[in-house]
């Protein structure tokens, strides 16, 4: 089990870490209590190998000595990394100025920078405690996530997500697409007698799309739009990009392209799979 320590000041960045972690496909529990760490990976180590667990300045008093016992006793064989984030006061206090938020530590008779000091007192010993620091006054949140990612994996880009979706207009849009492309406008193997009962998926189908001059510059350009606008969308901190190509039917064209473009970018560092909505088909 791999297991990861979030803690640092509130507004330096922990959620931004945490989404992060979830978007690696991490088990997240924000605010756990400390004595709780135990049994939670006892409860998740059959279902679960990566575990994320959030601590900050609502689990005192003394957290640092519950999370020192916490940490000598995990099971063997957990591999433990942890974070502390932090940033000025002044960013600090810029940041909940800004987002008109109430910090952990408000009182009525203590004012906000007087609880981001006092916040800061009180998680010294444990940022002590903690692998790696992270002072995030100058980060932007595409930054910060970069910078989790590298610590974690060894490098800072994204592992995106492509799914090609294949569907017929005839049975509506997918909702979920986020760029979608109509090959209705192509040569359609449905009007070849021969053709007709098979699906893109089958070789004479796609013998008889791969002569055609529309189709592969259709393909070309589609390939040529996304590799030109990946970089982007990769720091746009998404998961996933659904790329949705439908004909009429969703048995000939839209198959086969999807089918294509999910060959191309089969070779690159991201997980590629083809969907067929209509023949209820799903490929990595």
């Amino acid at each position: 089990m791999k297991l990861v320590i979030v803690s640092g000041r509130s507004g330096s960045g922990k959620t931004v870490a945490l989404r992060v972690l979830e978007d690696l496909g991490y088990y997240c529990v924000d605010n756990l209590p400390l004595p709780l760490i135990g049994p939670l990976l006892a409860q998740l180590k059959s279902s679960n190998e990566l575990v994320a667990i959030s601590v900050d300045v609502r689990n005192l008093p003394e957290q640092h000595k519950v999370l020192e016992q916490q940490l000598a006793a995990l099971p063997a064989g957990t591999e433990l990394i942890s974070l502390f984030l932090n940033a000025s006061d002044k960013v600090l206090l810029k940041r909940y100025s800004e987002t008109r938020r109430l910090h952990p530590l408000s009182k009525s008779k203590m004012s906000l920078a007087d609880a981001i000091k006092l916040e800061g007192k009180l998680l010294e010993p444990l940022s002590q405690l903690m692998d790696h620091y992270i002072d995030t006054s100058k980060l932007n949140v595409y930054e910060l996530s970069d910078q989790v990612r590298e610590i974690l994996l060894g490098r800072s880009e994204k592992e995106l997500v492509i799914i090609f979706e294949s569907f017929g207009f005839k049975h509506g849009m997918p909702a979920e697409a986020d760029f979608m492309f109509d090959a209705r406008f192509l040569p359609n193997p449905h009007w070849e007698p021969q053709l007709r009962p098979l699906t893109g998926l089958d070789e004479p189908v796609q013998q008889f799309l791969e002569r055609q001059v529309l189709v592969n510059k259709f393909i070309w350009q589609i390939e040529n739009l996304l590799e030109t606008w990946l970089p982007h969308l990769e720091r746009n901190n998404r998961s996933y990009l659904t790329i949705a190509i439908g004909c009429t039917g969703g048995q000939h064209r839209s198959v086969y392209v999807a089918e294509q473009l999910a060959k191309r970018f089969s070779n690159t560092k991201h997980k590629v799979e083809a969907r067929h909505r209509e023949l209820n088909l799903a490929k990595t």
